[in-house]
């Protein structure tokens, strides 16, 4: 039973002090009690059957009460909770229409301050639940967060009128790129009373052991004290990186801690759960992600090997156009410069894309193909139309830190998509007029320069609004002295621009 405080910290353990350290030493847990025959438990830990069976009772009818599916007196209708229907159905199913009810009009939101942003994410950042950001370094997660601790402030629709907290794992809150924001942005200047940066709560936990203290003791008394709208922790990973990558020392320490990770994550996503329900506060964290190096595809398809690998050698070594005038140095790009005579001449460019015709059942069982559809990153085409053939297992593939565990503490999950946005260069001819570079998009694309770049958001799941489709990018985004917006097409109303 030492999970009892944990699921039910007001439950009343006076009448059970016998039963209790006997539970502990035998290793017996909630589910155990709520799943399991009374007899079976009790032969287990060596108690009376009688005893564990009226405990397994009030844990049950304390969990039905805070689930709104007791009667109004607090007690569980009996009648009800057999398989069949009895007498008290109907008043209970009014109680719980009543509860949804309620719950619908709690529905809070928190504004990124562009429509199409809102639009995608159903309506903004709600409140009760965990909503996690994810992306590479520049996508945009910190520009977004800061947008969020600022609108948070304002009176609805746009946020809750109330102060925000900032949490950081690895640098303090950007002070500058806020007084930005605020001198910026329409909304926030023309807002009254408009945010301020004296209304913004800061905390720094500079390693685990600090993270895990502040957010177990400290965060419950500043939620009651201050009441904030918001709590943004950025990042969630970067101490947890810090301490897995410390003890990488001795061969025998990675399982055992990574099973203590596993543990500490669950921990903190019941916790983090409970406050946001409790207090009505949207949490927003910020995770960093990695590289994907792991296939895709089915393993077994020699033949989707063979053409995945003609496809990588015609991108790489396809021929540059003729130049304007003729030249006896290849230049220090040219692809052929150094390459085989085997390779110059590439394979047709009439292979059509390879496709995996059927795909074994095991292999769909796998962590590496069903990934793409809770992590964000591939089942979306690239934005370069010459790779847009080519499988995903060889584009740039992330996966969010924290693994499949911590992926099921959060409710919500967006993905900030950052890719290069390529443009040719241009160079003088004979007559001095322009004249571009061939087309390269592949693994060879010298003569492509990368300008800017260019970057998607995209809810990956969340249970109040339908995810990107797959294929579907999601909304291209940019971020400007004003924060973050939506890029729309010519003539398209919303969001204010430079």
């Amino acid at each position: 039973m030492t999970d009892l405080l944990h699921i039910l910290p007001d439950f009343p353990v006076t009448g059970y002090t016998h039963l209790i350290p006997s539970l502990e030493k035998h290793l017996i847990t909630c589910a155990d009690l709520l799943t399991l025959e009374a007899p079976e438990v009790a032969k287990r830990a060596q108690l009376p059957p009688h005893d564990v069976r009226k405990l397994a009772d009030d844990i049950l009818a304390r969990l039905q009460g805070q689930l709104g599916l007791s009667t109004p007196d607090g007690n569980v209708n009996e009648e009800t909770n057999s398989k069949g229907k009895g007498k008290g159905t109907a008043k209970e199913e009014s109680h719980i229409r009543k509860l949804s009810i309620d719950l619908a009009k709690q529905w809070h939101t928190i504004s990124t301050l562009d429509d199409k942003l809102d639009s995608a994410l159903g309506g903004g950042i709600p409140t009760g639940f965990i909503t996690e950001l994810t992306g590479e370094s520049g996508a945009g997660k910190t520009q977004l967060l800061l947008t969020l601790l600022l609108s948070a402030q304002l009176p609805p629709p746009h946020g809750l009128a109330r102060p925000t907290l900032y949490i950081s794992t690895e640098h303090p809150l950007p002070t500058t790129r806020l007084s930005q924001l605020l001198s910026t942005h329409p909304i926030l200047t023309s807002a009254s009373p408009p945010p301020s940066l004296s209304r913004i709560l800061t905390l720094q936990t500079p390693d685990l052991e600090s993270q895990d203290h502040i957010l177990t003791y400290q965060l419950p008394v500043v939620l009651a004290r201050h009441s904030p709208a918001l709590i943004i922790i950025d990042s969630i990973a970067a101490n947890y990186r810090a301490e897995t990558s410390s003890l990488t020392t001795t061969p025998s320490t990675p399982p055992a801690a990574l099973a203590q990770r596993s543990t500490d994550l669950i921990r903190l996503g019941h916790l983090l759960r409970s406050l946001a329900c409790e207090f009505n506060c949207a949490i927003v964290v910020a995770n960093q992600v990695s590289d994907r190096f792991a296939p895709t595809f089915a393993p077994n398809s020699s033949q989707h090997l063979t053409q995945r690998n003609r496809l990588i050698n015609q991108d790489a070594y396809s021929p540059s156009p003729a130049p304007s005038t003729p030249s006896s140095d290849p230049g220090p790009l040219s692809p052929t410069a150094h390459a085989p005579s085997s390779v110059i001449n590439p394979a047709p460019t009439s292979i059509p894309p390879p496709t995996v015709t059927t795909t074994p059942t095991a292999t769909l069982l796998t962590l590496d193909h069903q990934q793409r559809f809770f992590t964000g990153w591939g089942d979306s085409p690239p934005s370069l139309p010459r790779l847009q053939h080519q499988h995903p297992a060889n584009q740039n593939l992330k996966t969010p830190s924290l693994g499949l565990i911590w992926a099921n503490q959060i409710t919500c999950r967006v993905a900030l998509v950052k890719e290069p946005a390529y443009q040719r260069q241009l160079h003088l001819g004979q007559e001095g007029l322009a004249v571009s570079d061939g087309v390269r998009e592949g693994i060879a694309g010298a003569e492509w320069a990368p300008r800017r770049f260019r970057r998607w958001m995209r809810v990956v799941f969340a249970p109040w609004v339908g995810g990107v489709s797959v294929g579907e990018r999601g909304v291209e985004f940019e971020i400007w002295r004003g924060g973050v917006r939506a890029i729309r097409a010519e003539g398209e109303k919303g969001g204010e621009r430079e």
